[in-house]
C-alpha cells in the first residue's frame, strides 16, 4: 500500500478535535502524511499549531444567536468559505478528505465533493448534525460512534469514538480501584469549554458534606472560568486543585475514583475507555439534546447517573457524592459498567476506512 496524502477537516470544540488529532497521528504512524483544515479562531488553531501537522485556516463560524445581519450575509460568508476550502484541496491534492466535525467540515466536505475527492465523514454524537445528514449523500463512507445516530436511510458504519491510545492504557477498575478507602477523588469536567453550572453548584455541594466526607478534587474550569471558579470554592470554604485546563487526562482518570462532567460524545468515550464511574450532567442547550442521548447509553448499563441540569442543585448533588461515597462496591460496579461499552479499537476503525477510502 502505497503512502497517501489525508486531509483532516475539526474545530470548534475538543469533542471533534481530539477524535480526529488521534485519527492523524495513527495515520502518521502508517507512514502517511496528514494535513488539518481548520476555521480561523477555533481552538484548533492554537492546538494544532503545536503538533507539527501542516495547518490550513478558513473563514467560517456558526450562525446561531448572531442575528439578523448575520443570517443575511450568510450565503456570501459560506460562499467565501467555500472558494477558500476549494483552493486548500486542490494544493493539498489529498487522497482522502476526513470529517470529523466542527463548522469546517460544511465547506469543506462540499469542497471535497466538487473536486471529486473521496469523503469520510464520522459522527462523533448519537444524533447526527445537520452538516454531517447533508454531507452524508456525499460521502464515500459515514462513520458514527453511536448505532443509529443518523436513521433510517444511510448507510454507516458504527465505530465508536478515536481517543487518544493512553487512555486505553489505564489500569482497569478492579485493579485501579483495590485498596481504595476514605473520601472519594473526584474529577470534576466541563469540558474543555468549560460548564457553568458544574462549576458553581460543585463548590456549594462540598460545603454541605461534613469534613471528614468530603472528596478530594481536582477540577477542570475552562480558562474563561478560572477566576470565579476559584472564587467560587473559596467563599465555599472549600479546597480544590482548579485548572483551566487538564492536558494529561489519562493521568486525571487514573487518579479519579468519580467524574462529574458533561455528556459530549468523546467525554462519555473516555470513560468508557478508561472505565471511570459518572456523574453525568448534560448541556441543556445542545442541538437535539444530544447529549442526553450521548450518555444514556452509560446510564442504561449502569455506569453512570444522569441529572438534567434542570435538576441539579447543591443539595442534590451532594446526597448522591455522599451515597457513592458511602458505597466504594457501587463505584467499582459502575466502572467496570462503563468499561464493558468501550471500543478501544475505534481510532485503528476509522483510520482503515479512511485508508479504504482513499485507496479507491
Amino acid at each position: 500500500m502505497s503512502n497517501k496524502r489525508f486531509l483532516i477537516m475539526a474545530g470548534g470544540t475538543g469533542g471533534h478535535v481530539f477524535p480526529a488529532l488521534a485519527t492523524a497521528r495513527m495515520l502518521e504512524e502508517r507512514g502517511h502524511q496528514v494535513f488539518w483544515l481548520g476555521s480561523r479562531g477555533g481552538m484548533e488553531e492554537r492546538l494544532i499549531a503545536d503538533t507539527g501537522i501542516p495547518l490550513s485556516l478558513i473563514h467560517i463560524s456558526g450562525l446561531r444567536g448572531k442575528g439578523t445581519l448575520a443570517l443575511l450575509m450568510a450565503p456570501f460568508r459560506l460562499v467565501r468559505a467555500l472558494s477558500e476550502a476549494i483552493a486548500v484541496v486542490r494544493k493539498v491534492r489529498p487522497d482522502c478528505v476526513v470529517g470529523m466535525g466542527g463548522f469546517v467540515t460544511g465547506p469543506g466536505g462540499m469542497a471535497a465533493w466538487l473536486t471529486r475527492t473521496p469523503l469520510v465523514i464520522h459522527e462523533q454524537n448519537a444524533i447526527a448534525g445537520m452538516t454531517n445528514r447533508i454531507l452524508a449523500r456525499f460521502a464515500k463512507t459515514v462513520l458514527e460512534a453511536f448505532p443509529q445516530s443518523f436513521g433510517a436511510g444511510v448507510v454507516t458504519r458504527c465505530t465508536g469514538n478515536p481517543v487518544r491510545q493512553d487512555l486505553a492504557a489505564v489500569t482497569a477498575p478492579e485493579q485501579r480501584l483495590a485498596g481504595r478507602s476514605g473520601p472519594l477523588n473526584v474529577l470534576v469536567v466541563g469540558g474543555s469549554l468549560g460548564a457553568r453550572a458544574i462549576n458553581e453548584c460543585v463548590p456549594r455541594a462540598l460545603a454541605l458534606l461534613p469534613d471528614a466526607d468530603r472528596p478530594q478534587v481536582r477540577h477542570q474550569c475552562g480558562e474563561k472560568n478560572l477566576t470565579a471558579a476559584r472564587k467560587a470554592y473559596a467563599d465555599a470554604g472549600v479546597e480544590a486543585s482548579v485548572e483551566p485546563f487538564i492536558k494529561d487526562m489519562a493521568d486525571a482518570y487514573r487518579w479519579a475514583d468519580l467524574v462529574v462532567c458533561r455528556a459530549g460524545a468523546l467525554t462519555v468515550s473516555e470513560l468508557c475507555v478508561a472505565g471511570v464511574a459518572a456523574i453525568l450532567v448534560p448541556f441543556p442547550h445542545a442541538v437535539d439534546d444530544h447529549q442526553t442521548r450521548n450518555g444514556q447509553q452509560m446510564v442504561t448499563a449502569g455506569g453512570a447517573i444522569l441529572v438534567p441540569q434542570s435538576r441539579l442543585t447543591p443539595e442534590l448533588l451532594a446526597e448522591t457524592l455522599r451515597d457513592l461515597g458511602a458505597d466504594r462496591d457501587r463505584i467499582l460496579n459502575m466502572a467496570q459498567s462503563a468499561r464493558s461499552l468501550a471500543r478501544p479499537d475505534a481510532t485503528e476503525r476509522v483510520v482503515n476506512y479512511c485508508l479504504e477510502a482513499a485507496n479507491g
